[in-house]
């Protein structure tokens, strides 16, 4: 694709995306209509305002971040794990992060605070990382299979729920409500401390990961191929293992484990902007965004007054849709 055709491209993801987020604050349980958003430069606010400041416009923009940073991720590691499948969720990435997550949550001994950061982002981005390194280390002893990559991931995911029930089994009761509703996969905040303590971390991944989309062409056709173009695919392969860990790790130590997202976005994006990962790992992280906030709008919109966790949408989306591919490469 030239240079014009991946402008256009940027620039429709582009506006999906400032949609997204100027549009979805507004819905929700409580109506909050347009106007309210002079009120938010005055020192008098109505409760509208108020809601739409310190609820709506922080939980839209930590749902777009993570959508973001989960889709980037499943589109550059479909490239180095040579496998279509390849996401944080069914990798096991996801998993792990939430188990690190937990023990943070749930241990008051490792639940420190440094500023607006805790020991619950430390422990989310071990647990990434050591997951990152296991699908690396499975893909490159097998040969990037797809069967076995995908079933080590399911094996780390089966593992990572038996160690969650093991951490719920031996935490205080009265942390098993907040811990339940964070492992379903939830946006539910109220401030902008969590979108801050997110943002460094989101931050420092896209530095690594965003500038390898030339790269990662070269690797998608072969590694030896990039290899002798001069790309460095042992360092392109541990940036996005380090981003991996950032992303996947802030977004599930602010929202909990939500699948899927890195598997249907990349995807999409593929077949409609083509397998350029030049553009492909910004319009994945565009769309990405847009679509996990407007699933969180859903969430807290389909059974109000009360609402869903948004991790249940995206499984139930990106569920059927996962066995659909497992059953068209099959064919």
């Amino acid at each position: 694709m030239d240079k014009y055709g991946i402008v256009r491209h940027l620039w429709v993801y582009g506006l999906l995306a400032l949609a997204a987020l100027c549009l979805l604050p507004f819905f929700g349980a409580e109506a909050t209509p347009p106007g309210v958003v002079l009120e938010l430069f005055s020192k008098e606010r109505s409760i509208s305002a108020e809601i739409l400041l310190h609820h709506r416009l922080p939980r839209v923009l930590l749902a777009f971040g993570c959508g973001m940073g989960l889709a980037a991720c499943g589109a550059a590691l479909q490239v180095i794990l040579e496998n279509p499948l390849a996401e944080p969720f069914v990798l096991g990435i996801a998993g792990c992060a939430a188990v690190g997550a937990s023990l943070a949550l749930s241990v008051p001994a490792l639940f420190l605070y440094w500023g607006p950061f805790s020991s619950v982002q430390v422990l989310a981005f071990g647990g990434a990382m050591a997951a990152v390194g296991l699908s690396l280390k499975m893909a490159a002893r097998f040969g990037g299979a797809t069967e076995t990559v995908i079933l080590a991931g399911v094996t780390v995911n089966i593992l990572c729920g038996a160690l969650m029930l093991l951490i719920r089994y031996s935490v205080d009761p009265s942390r098993l409500v907040v811990m339940d509703r964070w492992l379903m996969g939830g946006l539910d905040v109220v401030g902008w401390e969590s979108l801050a303590a997110m943002l460094p971390f989101l931050l420092v991944g896209s530095f690594f990961l965003f500038p390898l989309g030339a790269s990662l062409n070269l690797m998608a056709l072969d590694s030896g191929l990039a290899l002798a173009h001069g790309v460095a695919v042992d360092q392109v392969r541990f940036r996005v293992c380090l981003a991996t860990g950032l992303l996947v790790g802030a977004s599930v130590a602010v929202s909990g484990p939500i699948g899927f997202v890195g598997l249907i976005i990349p995807q999409l994006v593929r077949r409609i902007s083509g397998p350029d990962l030049r553009l492909g790992l910004f319009c994945s992280a565009l769309a990405g965004g847009s679509f996990l906030a407007f699933c969180d709008m859903l969430a807290r919109t389909l059974v109000a007054p009360t609402e869903m966790p948004v991790g249940i949408l995206t499984a139930l989306i990106g569920g059927p849709v996962f066995l659909r591919m497992l059953w068209a490469r099959s064919v």
